[in-house]
């Protein structure tokens, strides 16, 4: 098992604020990108070296990217510069462009919608982490969603990260499972209409549509957005309506790994769900239905890897990394 040297709190907070250069990544073709979700800023991070080691032109976090769960903001903060401040993550902040969105604990309150008082205070929080500038208009929006482009015309990826949190209605609830709702939402409509904006007539080749819930899977009783199902019937609607090209999605939350594909009437091309989930702890081995499944359930602590080749056309390879450089699960995609 890999350690960390100590470090001072004094270096912790030097760290915390230092700001990277980052190298420009949006005319040159990217080939690959790197994501995770579930990142206790209290327990060992042994996946960091790993990752850096992949060179990846953009890292994604797809949320809990802190154990914040309060609603004390100097808390929060604290948290936060903390995660910051490990000095290996400090080196794929020097190397890598930082984007991402939030899941419930890094947002404030477990399982939280809109319903979480600090949602505002929050955002900003988060935006200091992914070192979002004062004057971007993120800052002024209602919401963590955004969009990023890489890459000249035909080779075009556009990254586009949804928030489940900020609009989103309660869970229903019968006992402590969670249970469908067709009345309940998962965006609003204001991030439902920029979504749209961003699908229609894209120029982009490859489409990377993350979220920190899971979007295919149906039948386990824990947060997806099968909870809204009125809601994920509209994004497949969406997808169906407006075909961009070579869409995958990414997700996390759930402390596993797993593949999931569908296929939309009208889309053109199966549609992929890859959930990595774990950088730094995981559920115990155990067996969870999900008809949508492909290939086996990963119980390891791990990240993601895609891989994309241009010639002759976008093919893409997903990968599931944990520690060591090991590989647990390979999905090739085509469009």
């Amino acid at each position: 098992m890999k350690t960390l040297l100590p470090i001072s709190l004094a270096a912790l907070a030097l760290l915390a604020t230092c700001r990277p250069t980052r190298p420009e990544t949006t005319q040159k073709p990217i080939t690959t990108i790197a994501f995770g979700s579930c990142s206790d800023q209290k327990r060992p991070q042994p996946l960091w070296d790993d990752i850096v080691s992949q060179k990846p032109d953009v890292w994604v976090w797809l949320g809990d990217n802190i154990y914040g769960d309060s609603e004390n903001l100097d808390t929060l903060r604290a948290k936060y510069d903390r995660q910051k401040a490990n000095p290996v993550y400090q080196q794929l902040r020097q190397s890598t462009k930082i984007i991402g969105v939030w899941d419930d604990h890094d947002y404030g309150v477990n399982d939280g919608g809109k319903e979480y008082p600090k949602r505002k205070e929050s955002q900003q929080l988060m935006l200091d982490f992914m070192d979002v500038p004062g004057n971007d208009p993120l800052r002024k929006q209602e919401g963590a969603y955004s969009a990023h482009t890489y890459g000249p015309k035909g080779q075009r990826v556009k990254v586009i990260l949804l928030d489940g949190r900020y609009f989103r209605d309660p869970l229903k609830k019968e006992g402590k499972s969670n249970v469908p709702d067709p009345s309940g939402d998962m965006l609003g409509e204001t991030q439902w209409r920029w979504l749209e904006n961003q699908l229609t007539n894209s120029d982009a080749d490859v489409h990377v549509i993350g979220c920190g819930i899971q979007f295919l899977p149906e039948e386990h009783v824990y947060e997806k957005w099968a909870n809204f199902p009125t809601s994920r019937q509209r994004f497949l609607d969406l997808l169906a309506k407006t075909k961009p090209k070579g869409a995958l999605l990414l997700s996390g939350d759930r402390h596993i790994a797993e593949v999931s594909k569908v296929t939309v009437p009208g889309l053109g091309y199966d549609l992929f769900d890859i959930t990595s989930s774990g950088l730094t702890h995981v559920s115990k081995a155990h067996e969870e239905p999900n008809k949508h499944r492909v290939g086996e359930m990963v119980a390891q602590l791990n990240y993601g890897l895609i891989s994309i080749d241009w010639t002759p056309k976008p093919t893409v390879t997903v990968r599931i990394n944990g520690d060591n450089q090991a590989t647990y699960l390979t999905q090739k995609i085509g469009f």
